[in-house]
């Protein structure tokens, strides 16, 4: 064991966790006053609920010994783990692996929630993200970090372009096939919250791109460089394509860019040089602001742009490790001659897209053919705030 490895992944975790209050302010300040509560507690319930999913048997199935390259198995179930066991390819604990690791299958369900605002209940919500946790995430967690066929495939993703973004940005379309259209709209009610929560994803996403590495070493400097460098450029991006096409320069619009561009560069962070990173940036602003054209056009309610930010975000990423990856930081892409590694993430994206969307949308509807998921009529026009939690977020309006 490594001390000075151990306690840099013990701040990276912390600086994950601070990402789902973080996720809870930006997504709370883009809904209506009269629901904001609901979905920062879908996030923050996420924070408690998914640890126990993770402690009884998420993180067995993820990093557990494999079973024929699908699944872990149950060596690490209910939290049996050896005070003094190193996890295996680490200089860190088990223990310590397991709390970071831990913080990302939190924050993932979390992104989903933005996609179905105003649609589900708060019951169904968390009978849904156990199920989700177990079948989708920890599925996927193994399939790409635990030795499972996407790692056998030869497939790169630093930390969580498949894991963490494909699954959630499908798996928020395949609630929006499920559950329908909001019946209204509301404009968000307190841009300031959505610039705080912004800051907060932006800050924890150092931990969650350069704690990916395990050590506090020249792969984490990278990954923290990268990270910034990316979301930079595609907040630029963003802001200057809004700016044009709709005549004034959207605070929500460069703020979301910088996460898309957080997104983009997660796959890639610790695989890619400064110089790409900064062009995965300008892909992300113009791809993912093009989505969620492309989502308007089509008339799909995702709510925040989940979809169109975290989905297509995370798609784009994986697809431009495989093409950016730099020999210099031990992997060829497509431009080096890597070949092989552009295939293996393009398998791998598609694979990651079509698990978790047909997935997701058999648990919904297992689920709502055994409960009622959406509110009623009544309900909404009450406020979800009040009909599910017995509380206003505003002491006013």
């Amino acid at each position: 064991m490594n001390l000075v490895d151990t306690g840099f992944v013990l701040v990276c975790s912390a600086l994950v966790f601070l990402m789902t209050p973080g996720l809870a302010f930006f997504y709370g300040g883009l809904v209506g006053r009269h629901n904001t509560l609901t979905i920062m507690a879908q996030n923050l319930i996420a924070l408690g609920l998914v640890s126990v999913v993770w402690i009884v048997i998420g993180f067995s199935l993820a990093f557990g010994d494999t079973v024929g390259g699908i699944i872990g198995d149950l060596k690490y179930w209910l939290f049996r783990i050896p005070v003094d066991e190193v996890f295996e390819g680490t200089t860190i604990p088990t223990w310590t692996f397991f709390l970071f690791q831990m913080m990302f299958a939190v924050i993932t369900p979390a992104l989903i929630t933005g996609a179905f605002v105003d649609r589900f209940r708060f019951s169904g919500y968390l009978i849904f993200i156990c199920i989700w946790s177990v079948l989708v995430y920890s599925v996927l967690a193994h399939w790409v970090w635990g030795g499972g066929l996407l790692a056998k495939l030869g497939a790169l993703d630093f930390a969580g372009g498949t894991v963490v973004h494909i699954s959630a940005g499908m798996a928020a379309l395949a609630t929006v096939s499920v559950l329908g259209a909001r019946h209204t709209h509301t404009p968000p009610h307190d841009i300031r919250f959505v610039a705080l929560g912004a800051a907060l994803l932006w800050f924890g996403w150092f931990g969650f791109n350069g704690g990916s590495a395990l050590s506090p070493n020249e792969i984490a400097s990278i990954a923290f460089i990268n990270t910034d460098i990316s979301a930079s450029t595609a907040m630029v991006t963003w802001m200057l394509l809004s700016w044009r096409h709709k005549g004034k320069p959207s605070i929500i619009g460069a703020l979301t860019g910088a996460i898309a561009g957080l997104i983009a560069i997660t796959p890639a962070a610790g695989f890619v040089t400064p110089g790409w990173a900064a062009l995965i940036g300008v892909l992300a602003g113009a791809v993912c602001y093009g989505a969620v054209l492309f989502k308007e056009k089509m008339g799909w309610d995702d709510a925040l742009d989940v979809w169109a930010v975290h989905g297509v975000g995370g798609i784009l990423g994986s697809i431009l490790t495989g093409m950016f990856a730099t020999p210099e930081t031990g992997h060829a892409g497509l431009v080096y001659g890597g070949v092989g590694l552009f295939f293996a993430n393009l398998a791998a994206t598609a694979i990651s897209m079509a698990y978790a969307f047909g997935m997701t949308w058999l648990i919904l509807k297992v689920l709502g053919a055994v409960k009622r998921l959406k509110p009623e009529s009544d309900e909404l026009e009450a406020g979800l705030d009040l009909t599910f939690h017995g509380e206003r977020a505003l002491d006013h309006g």
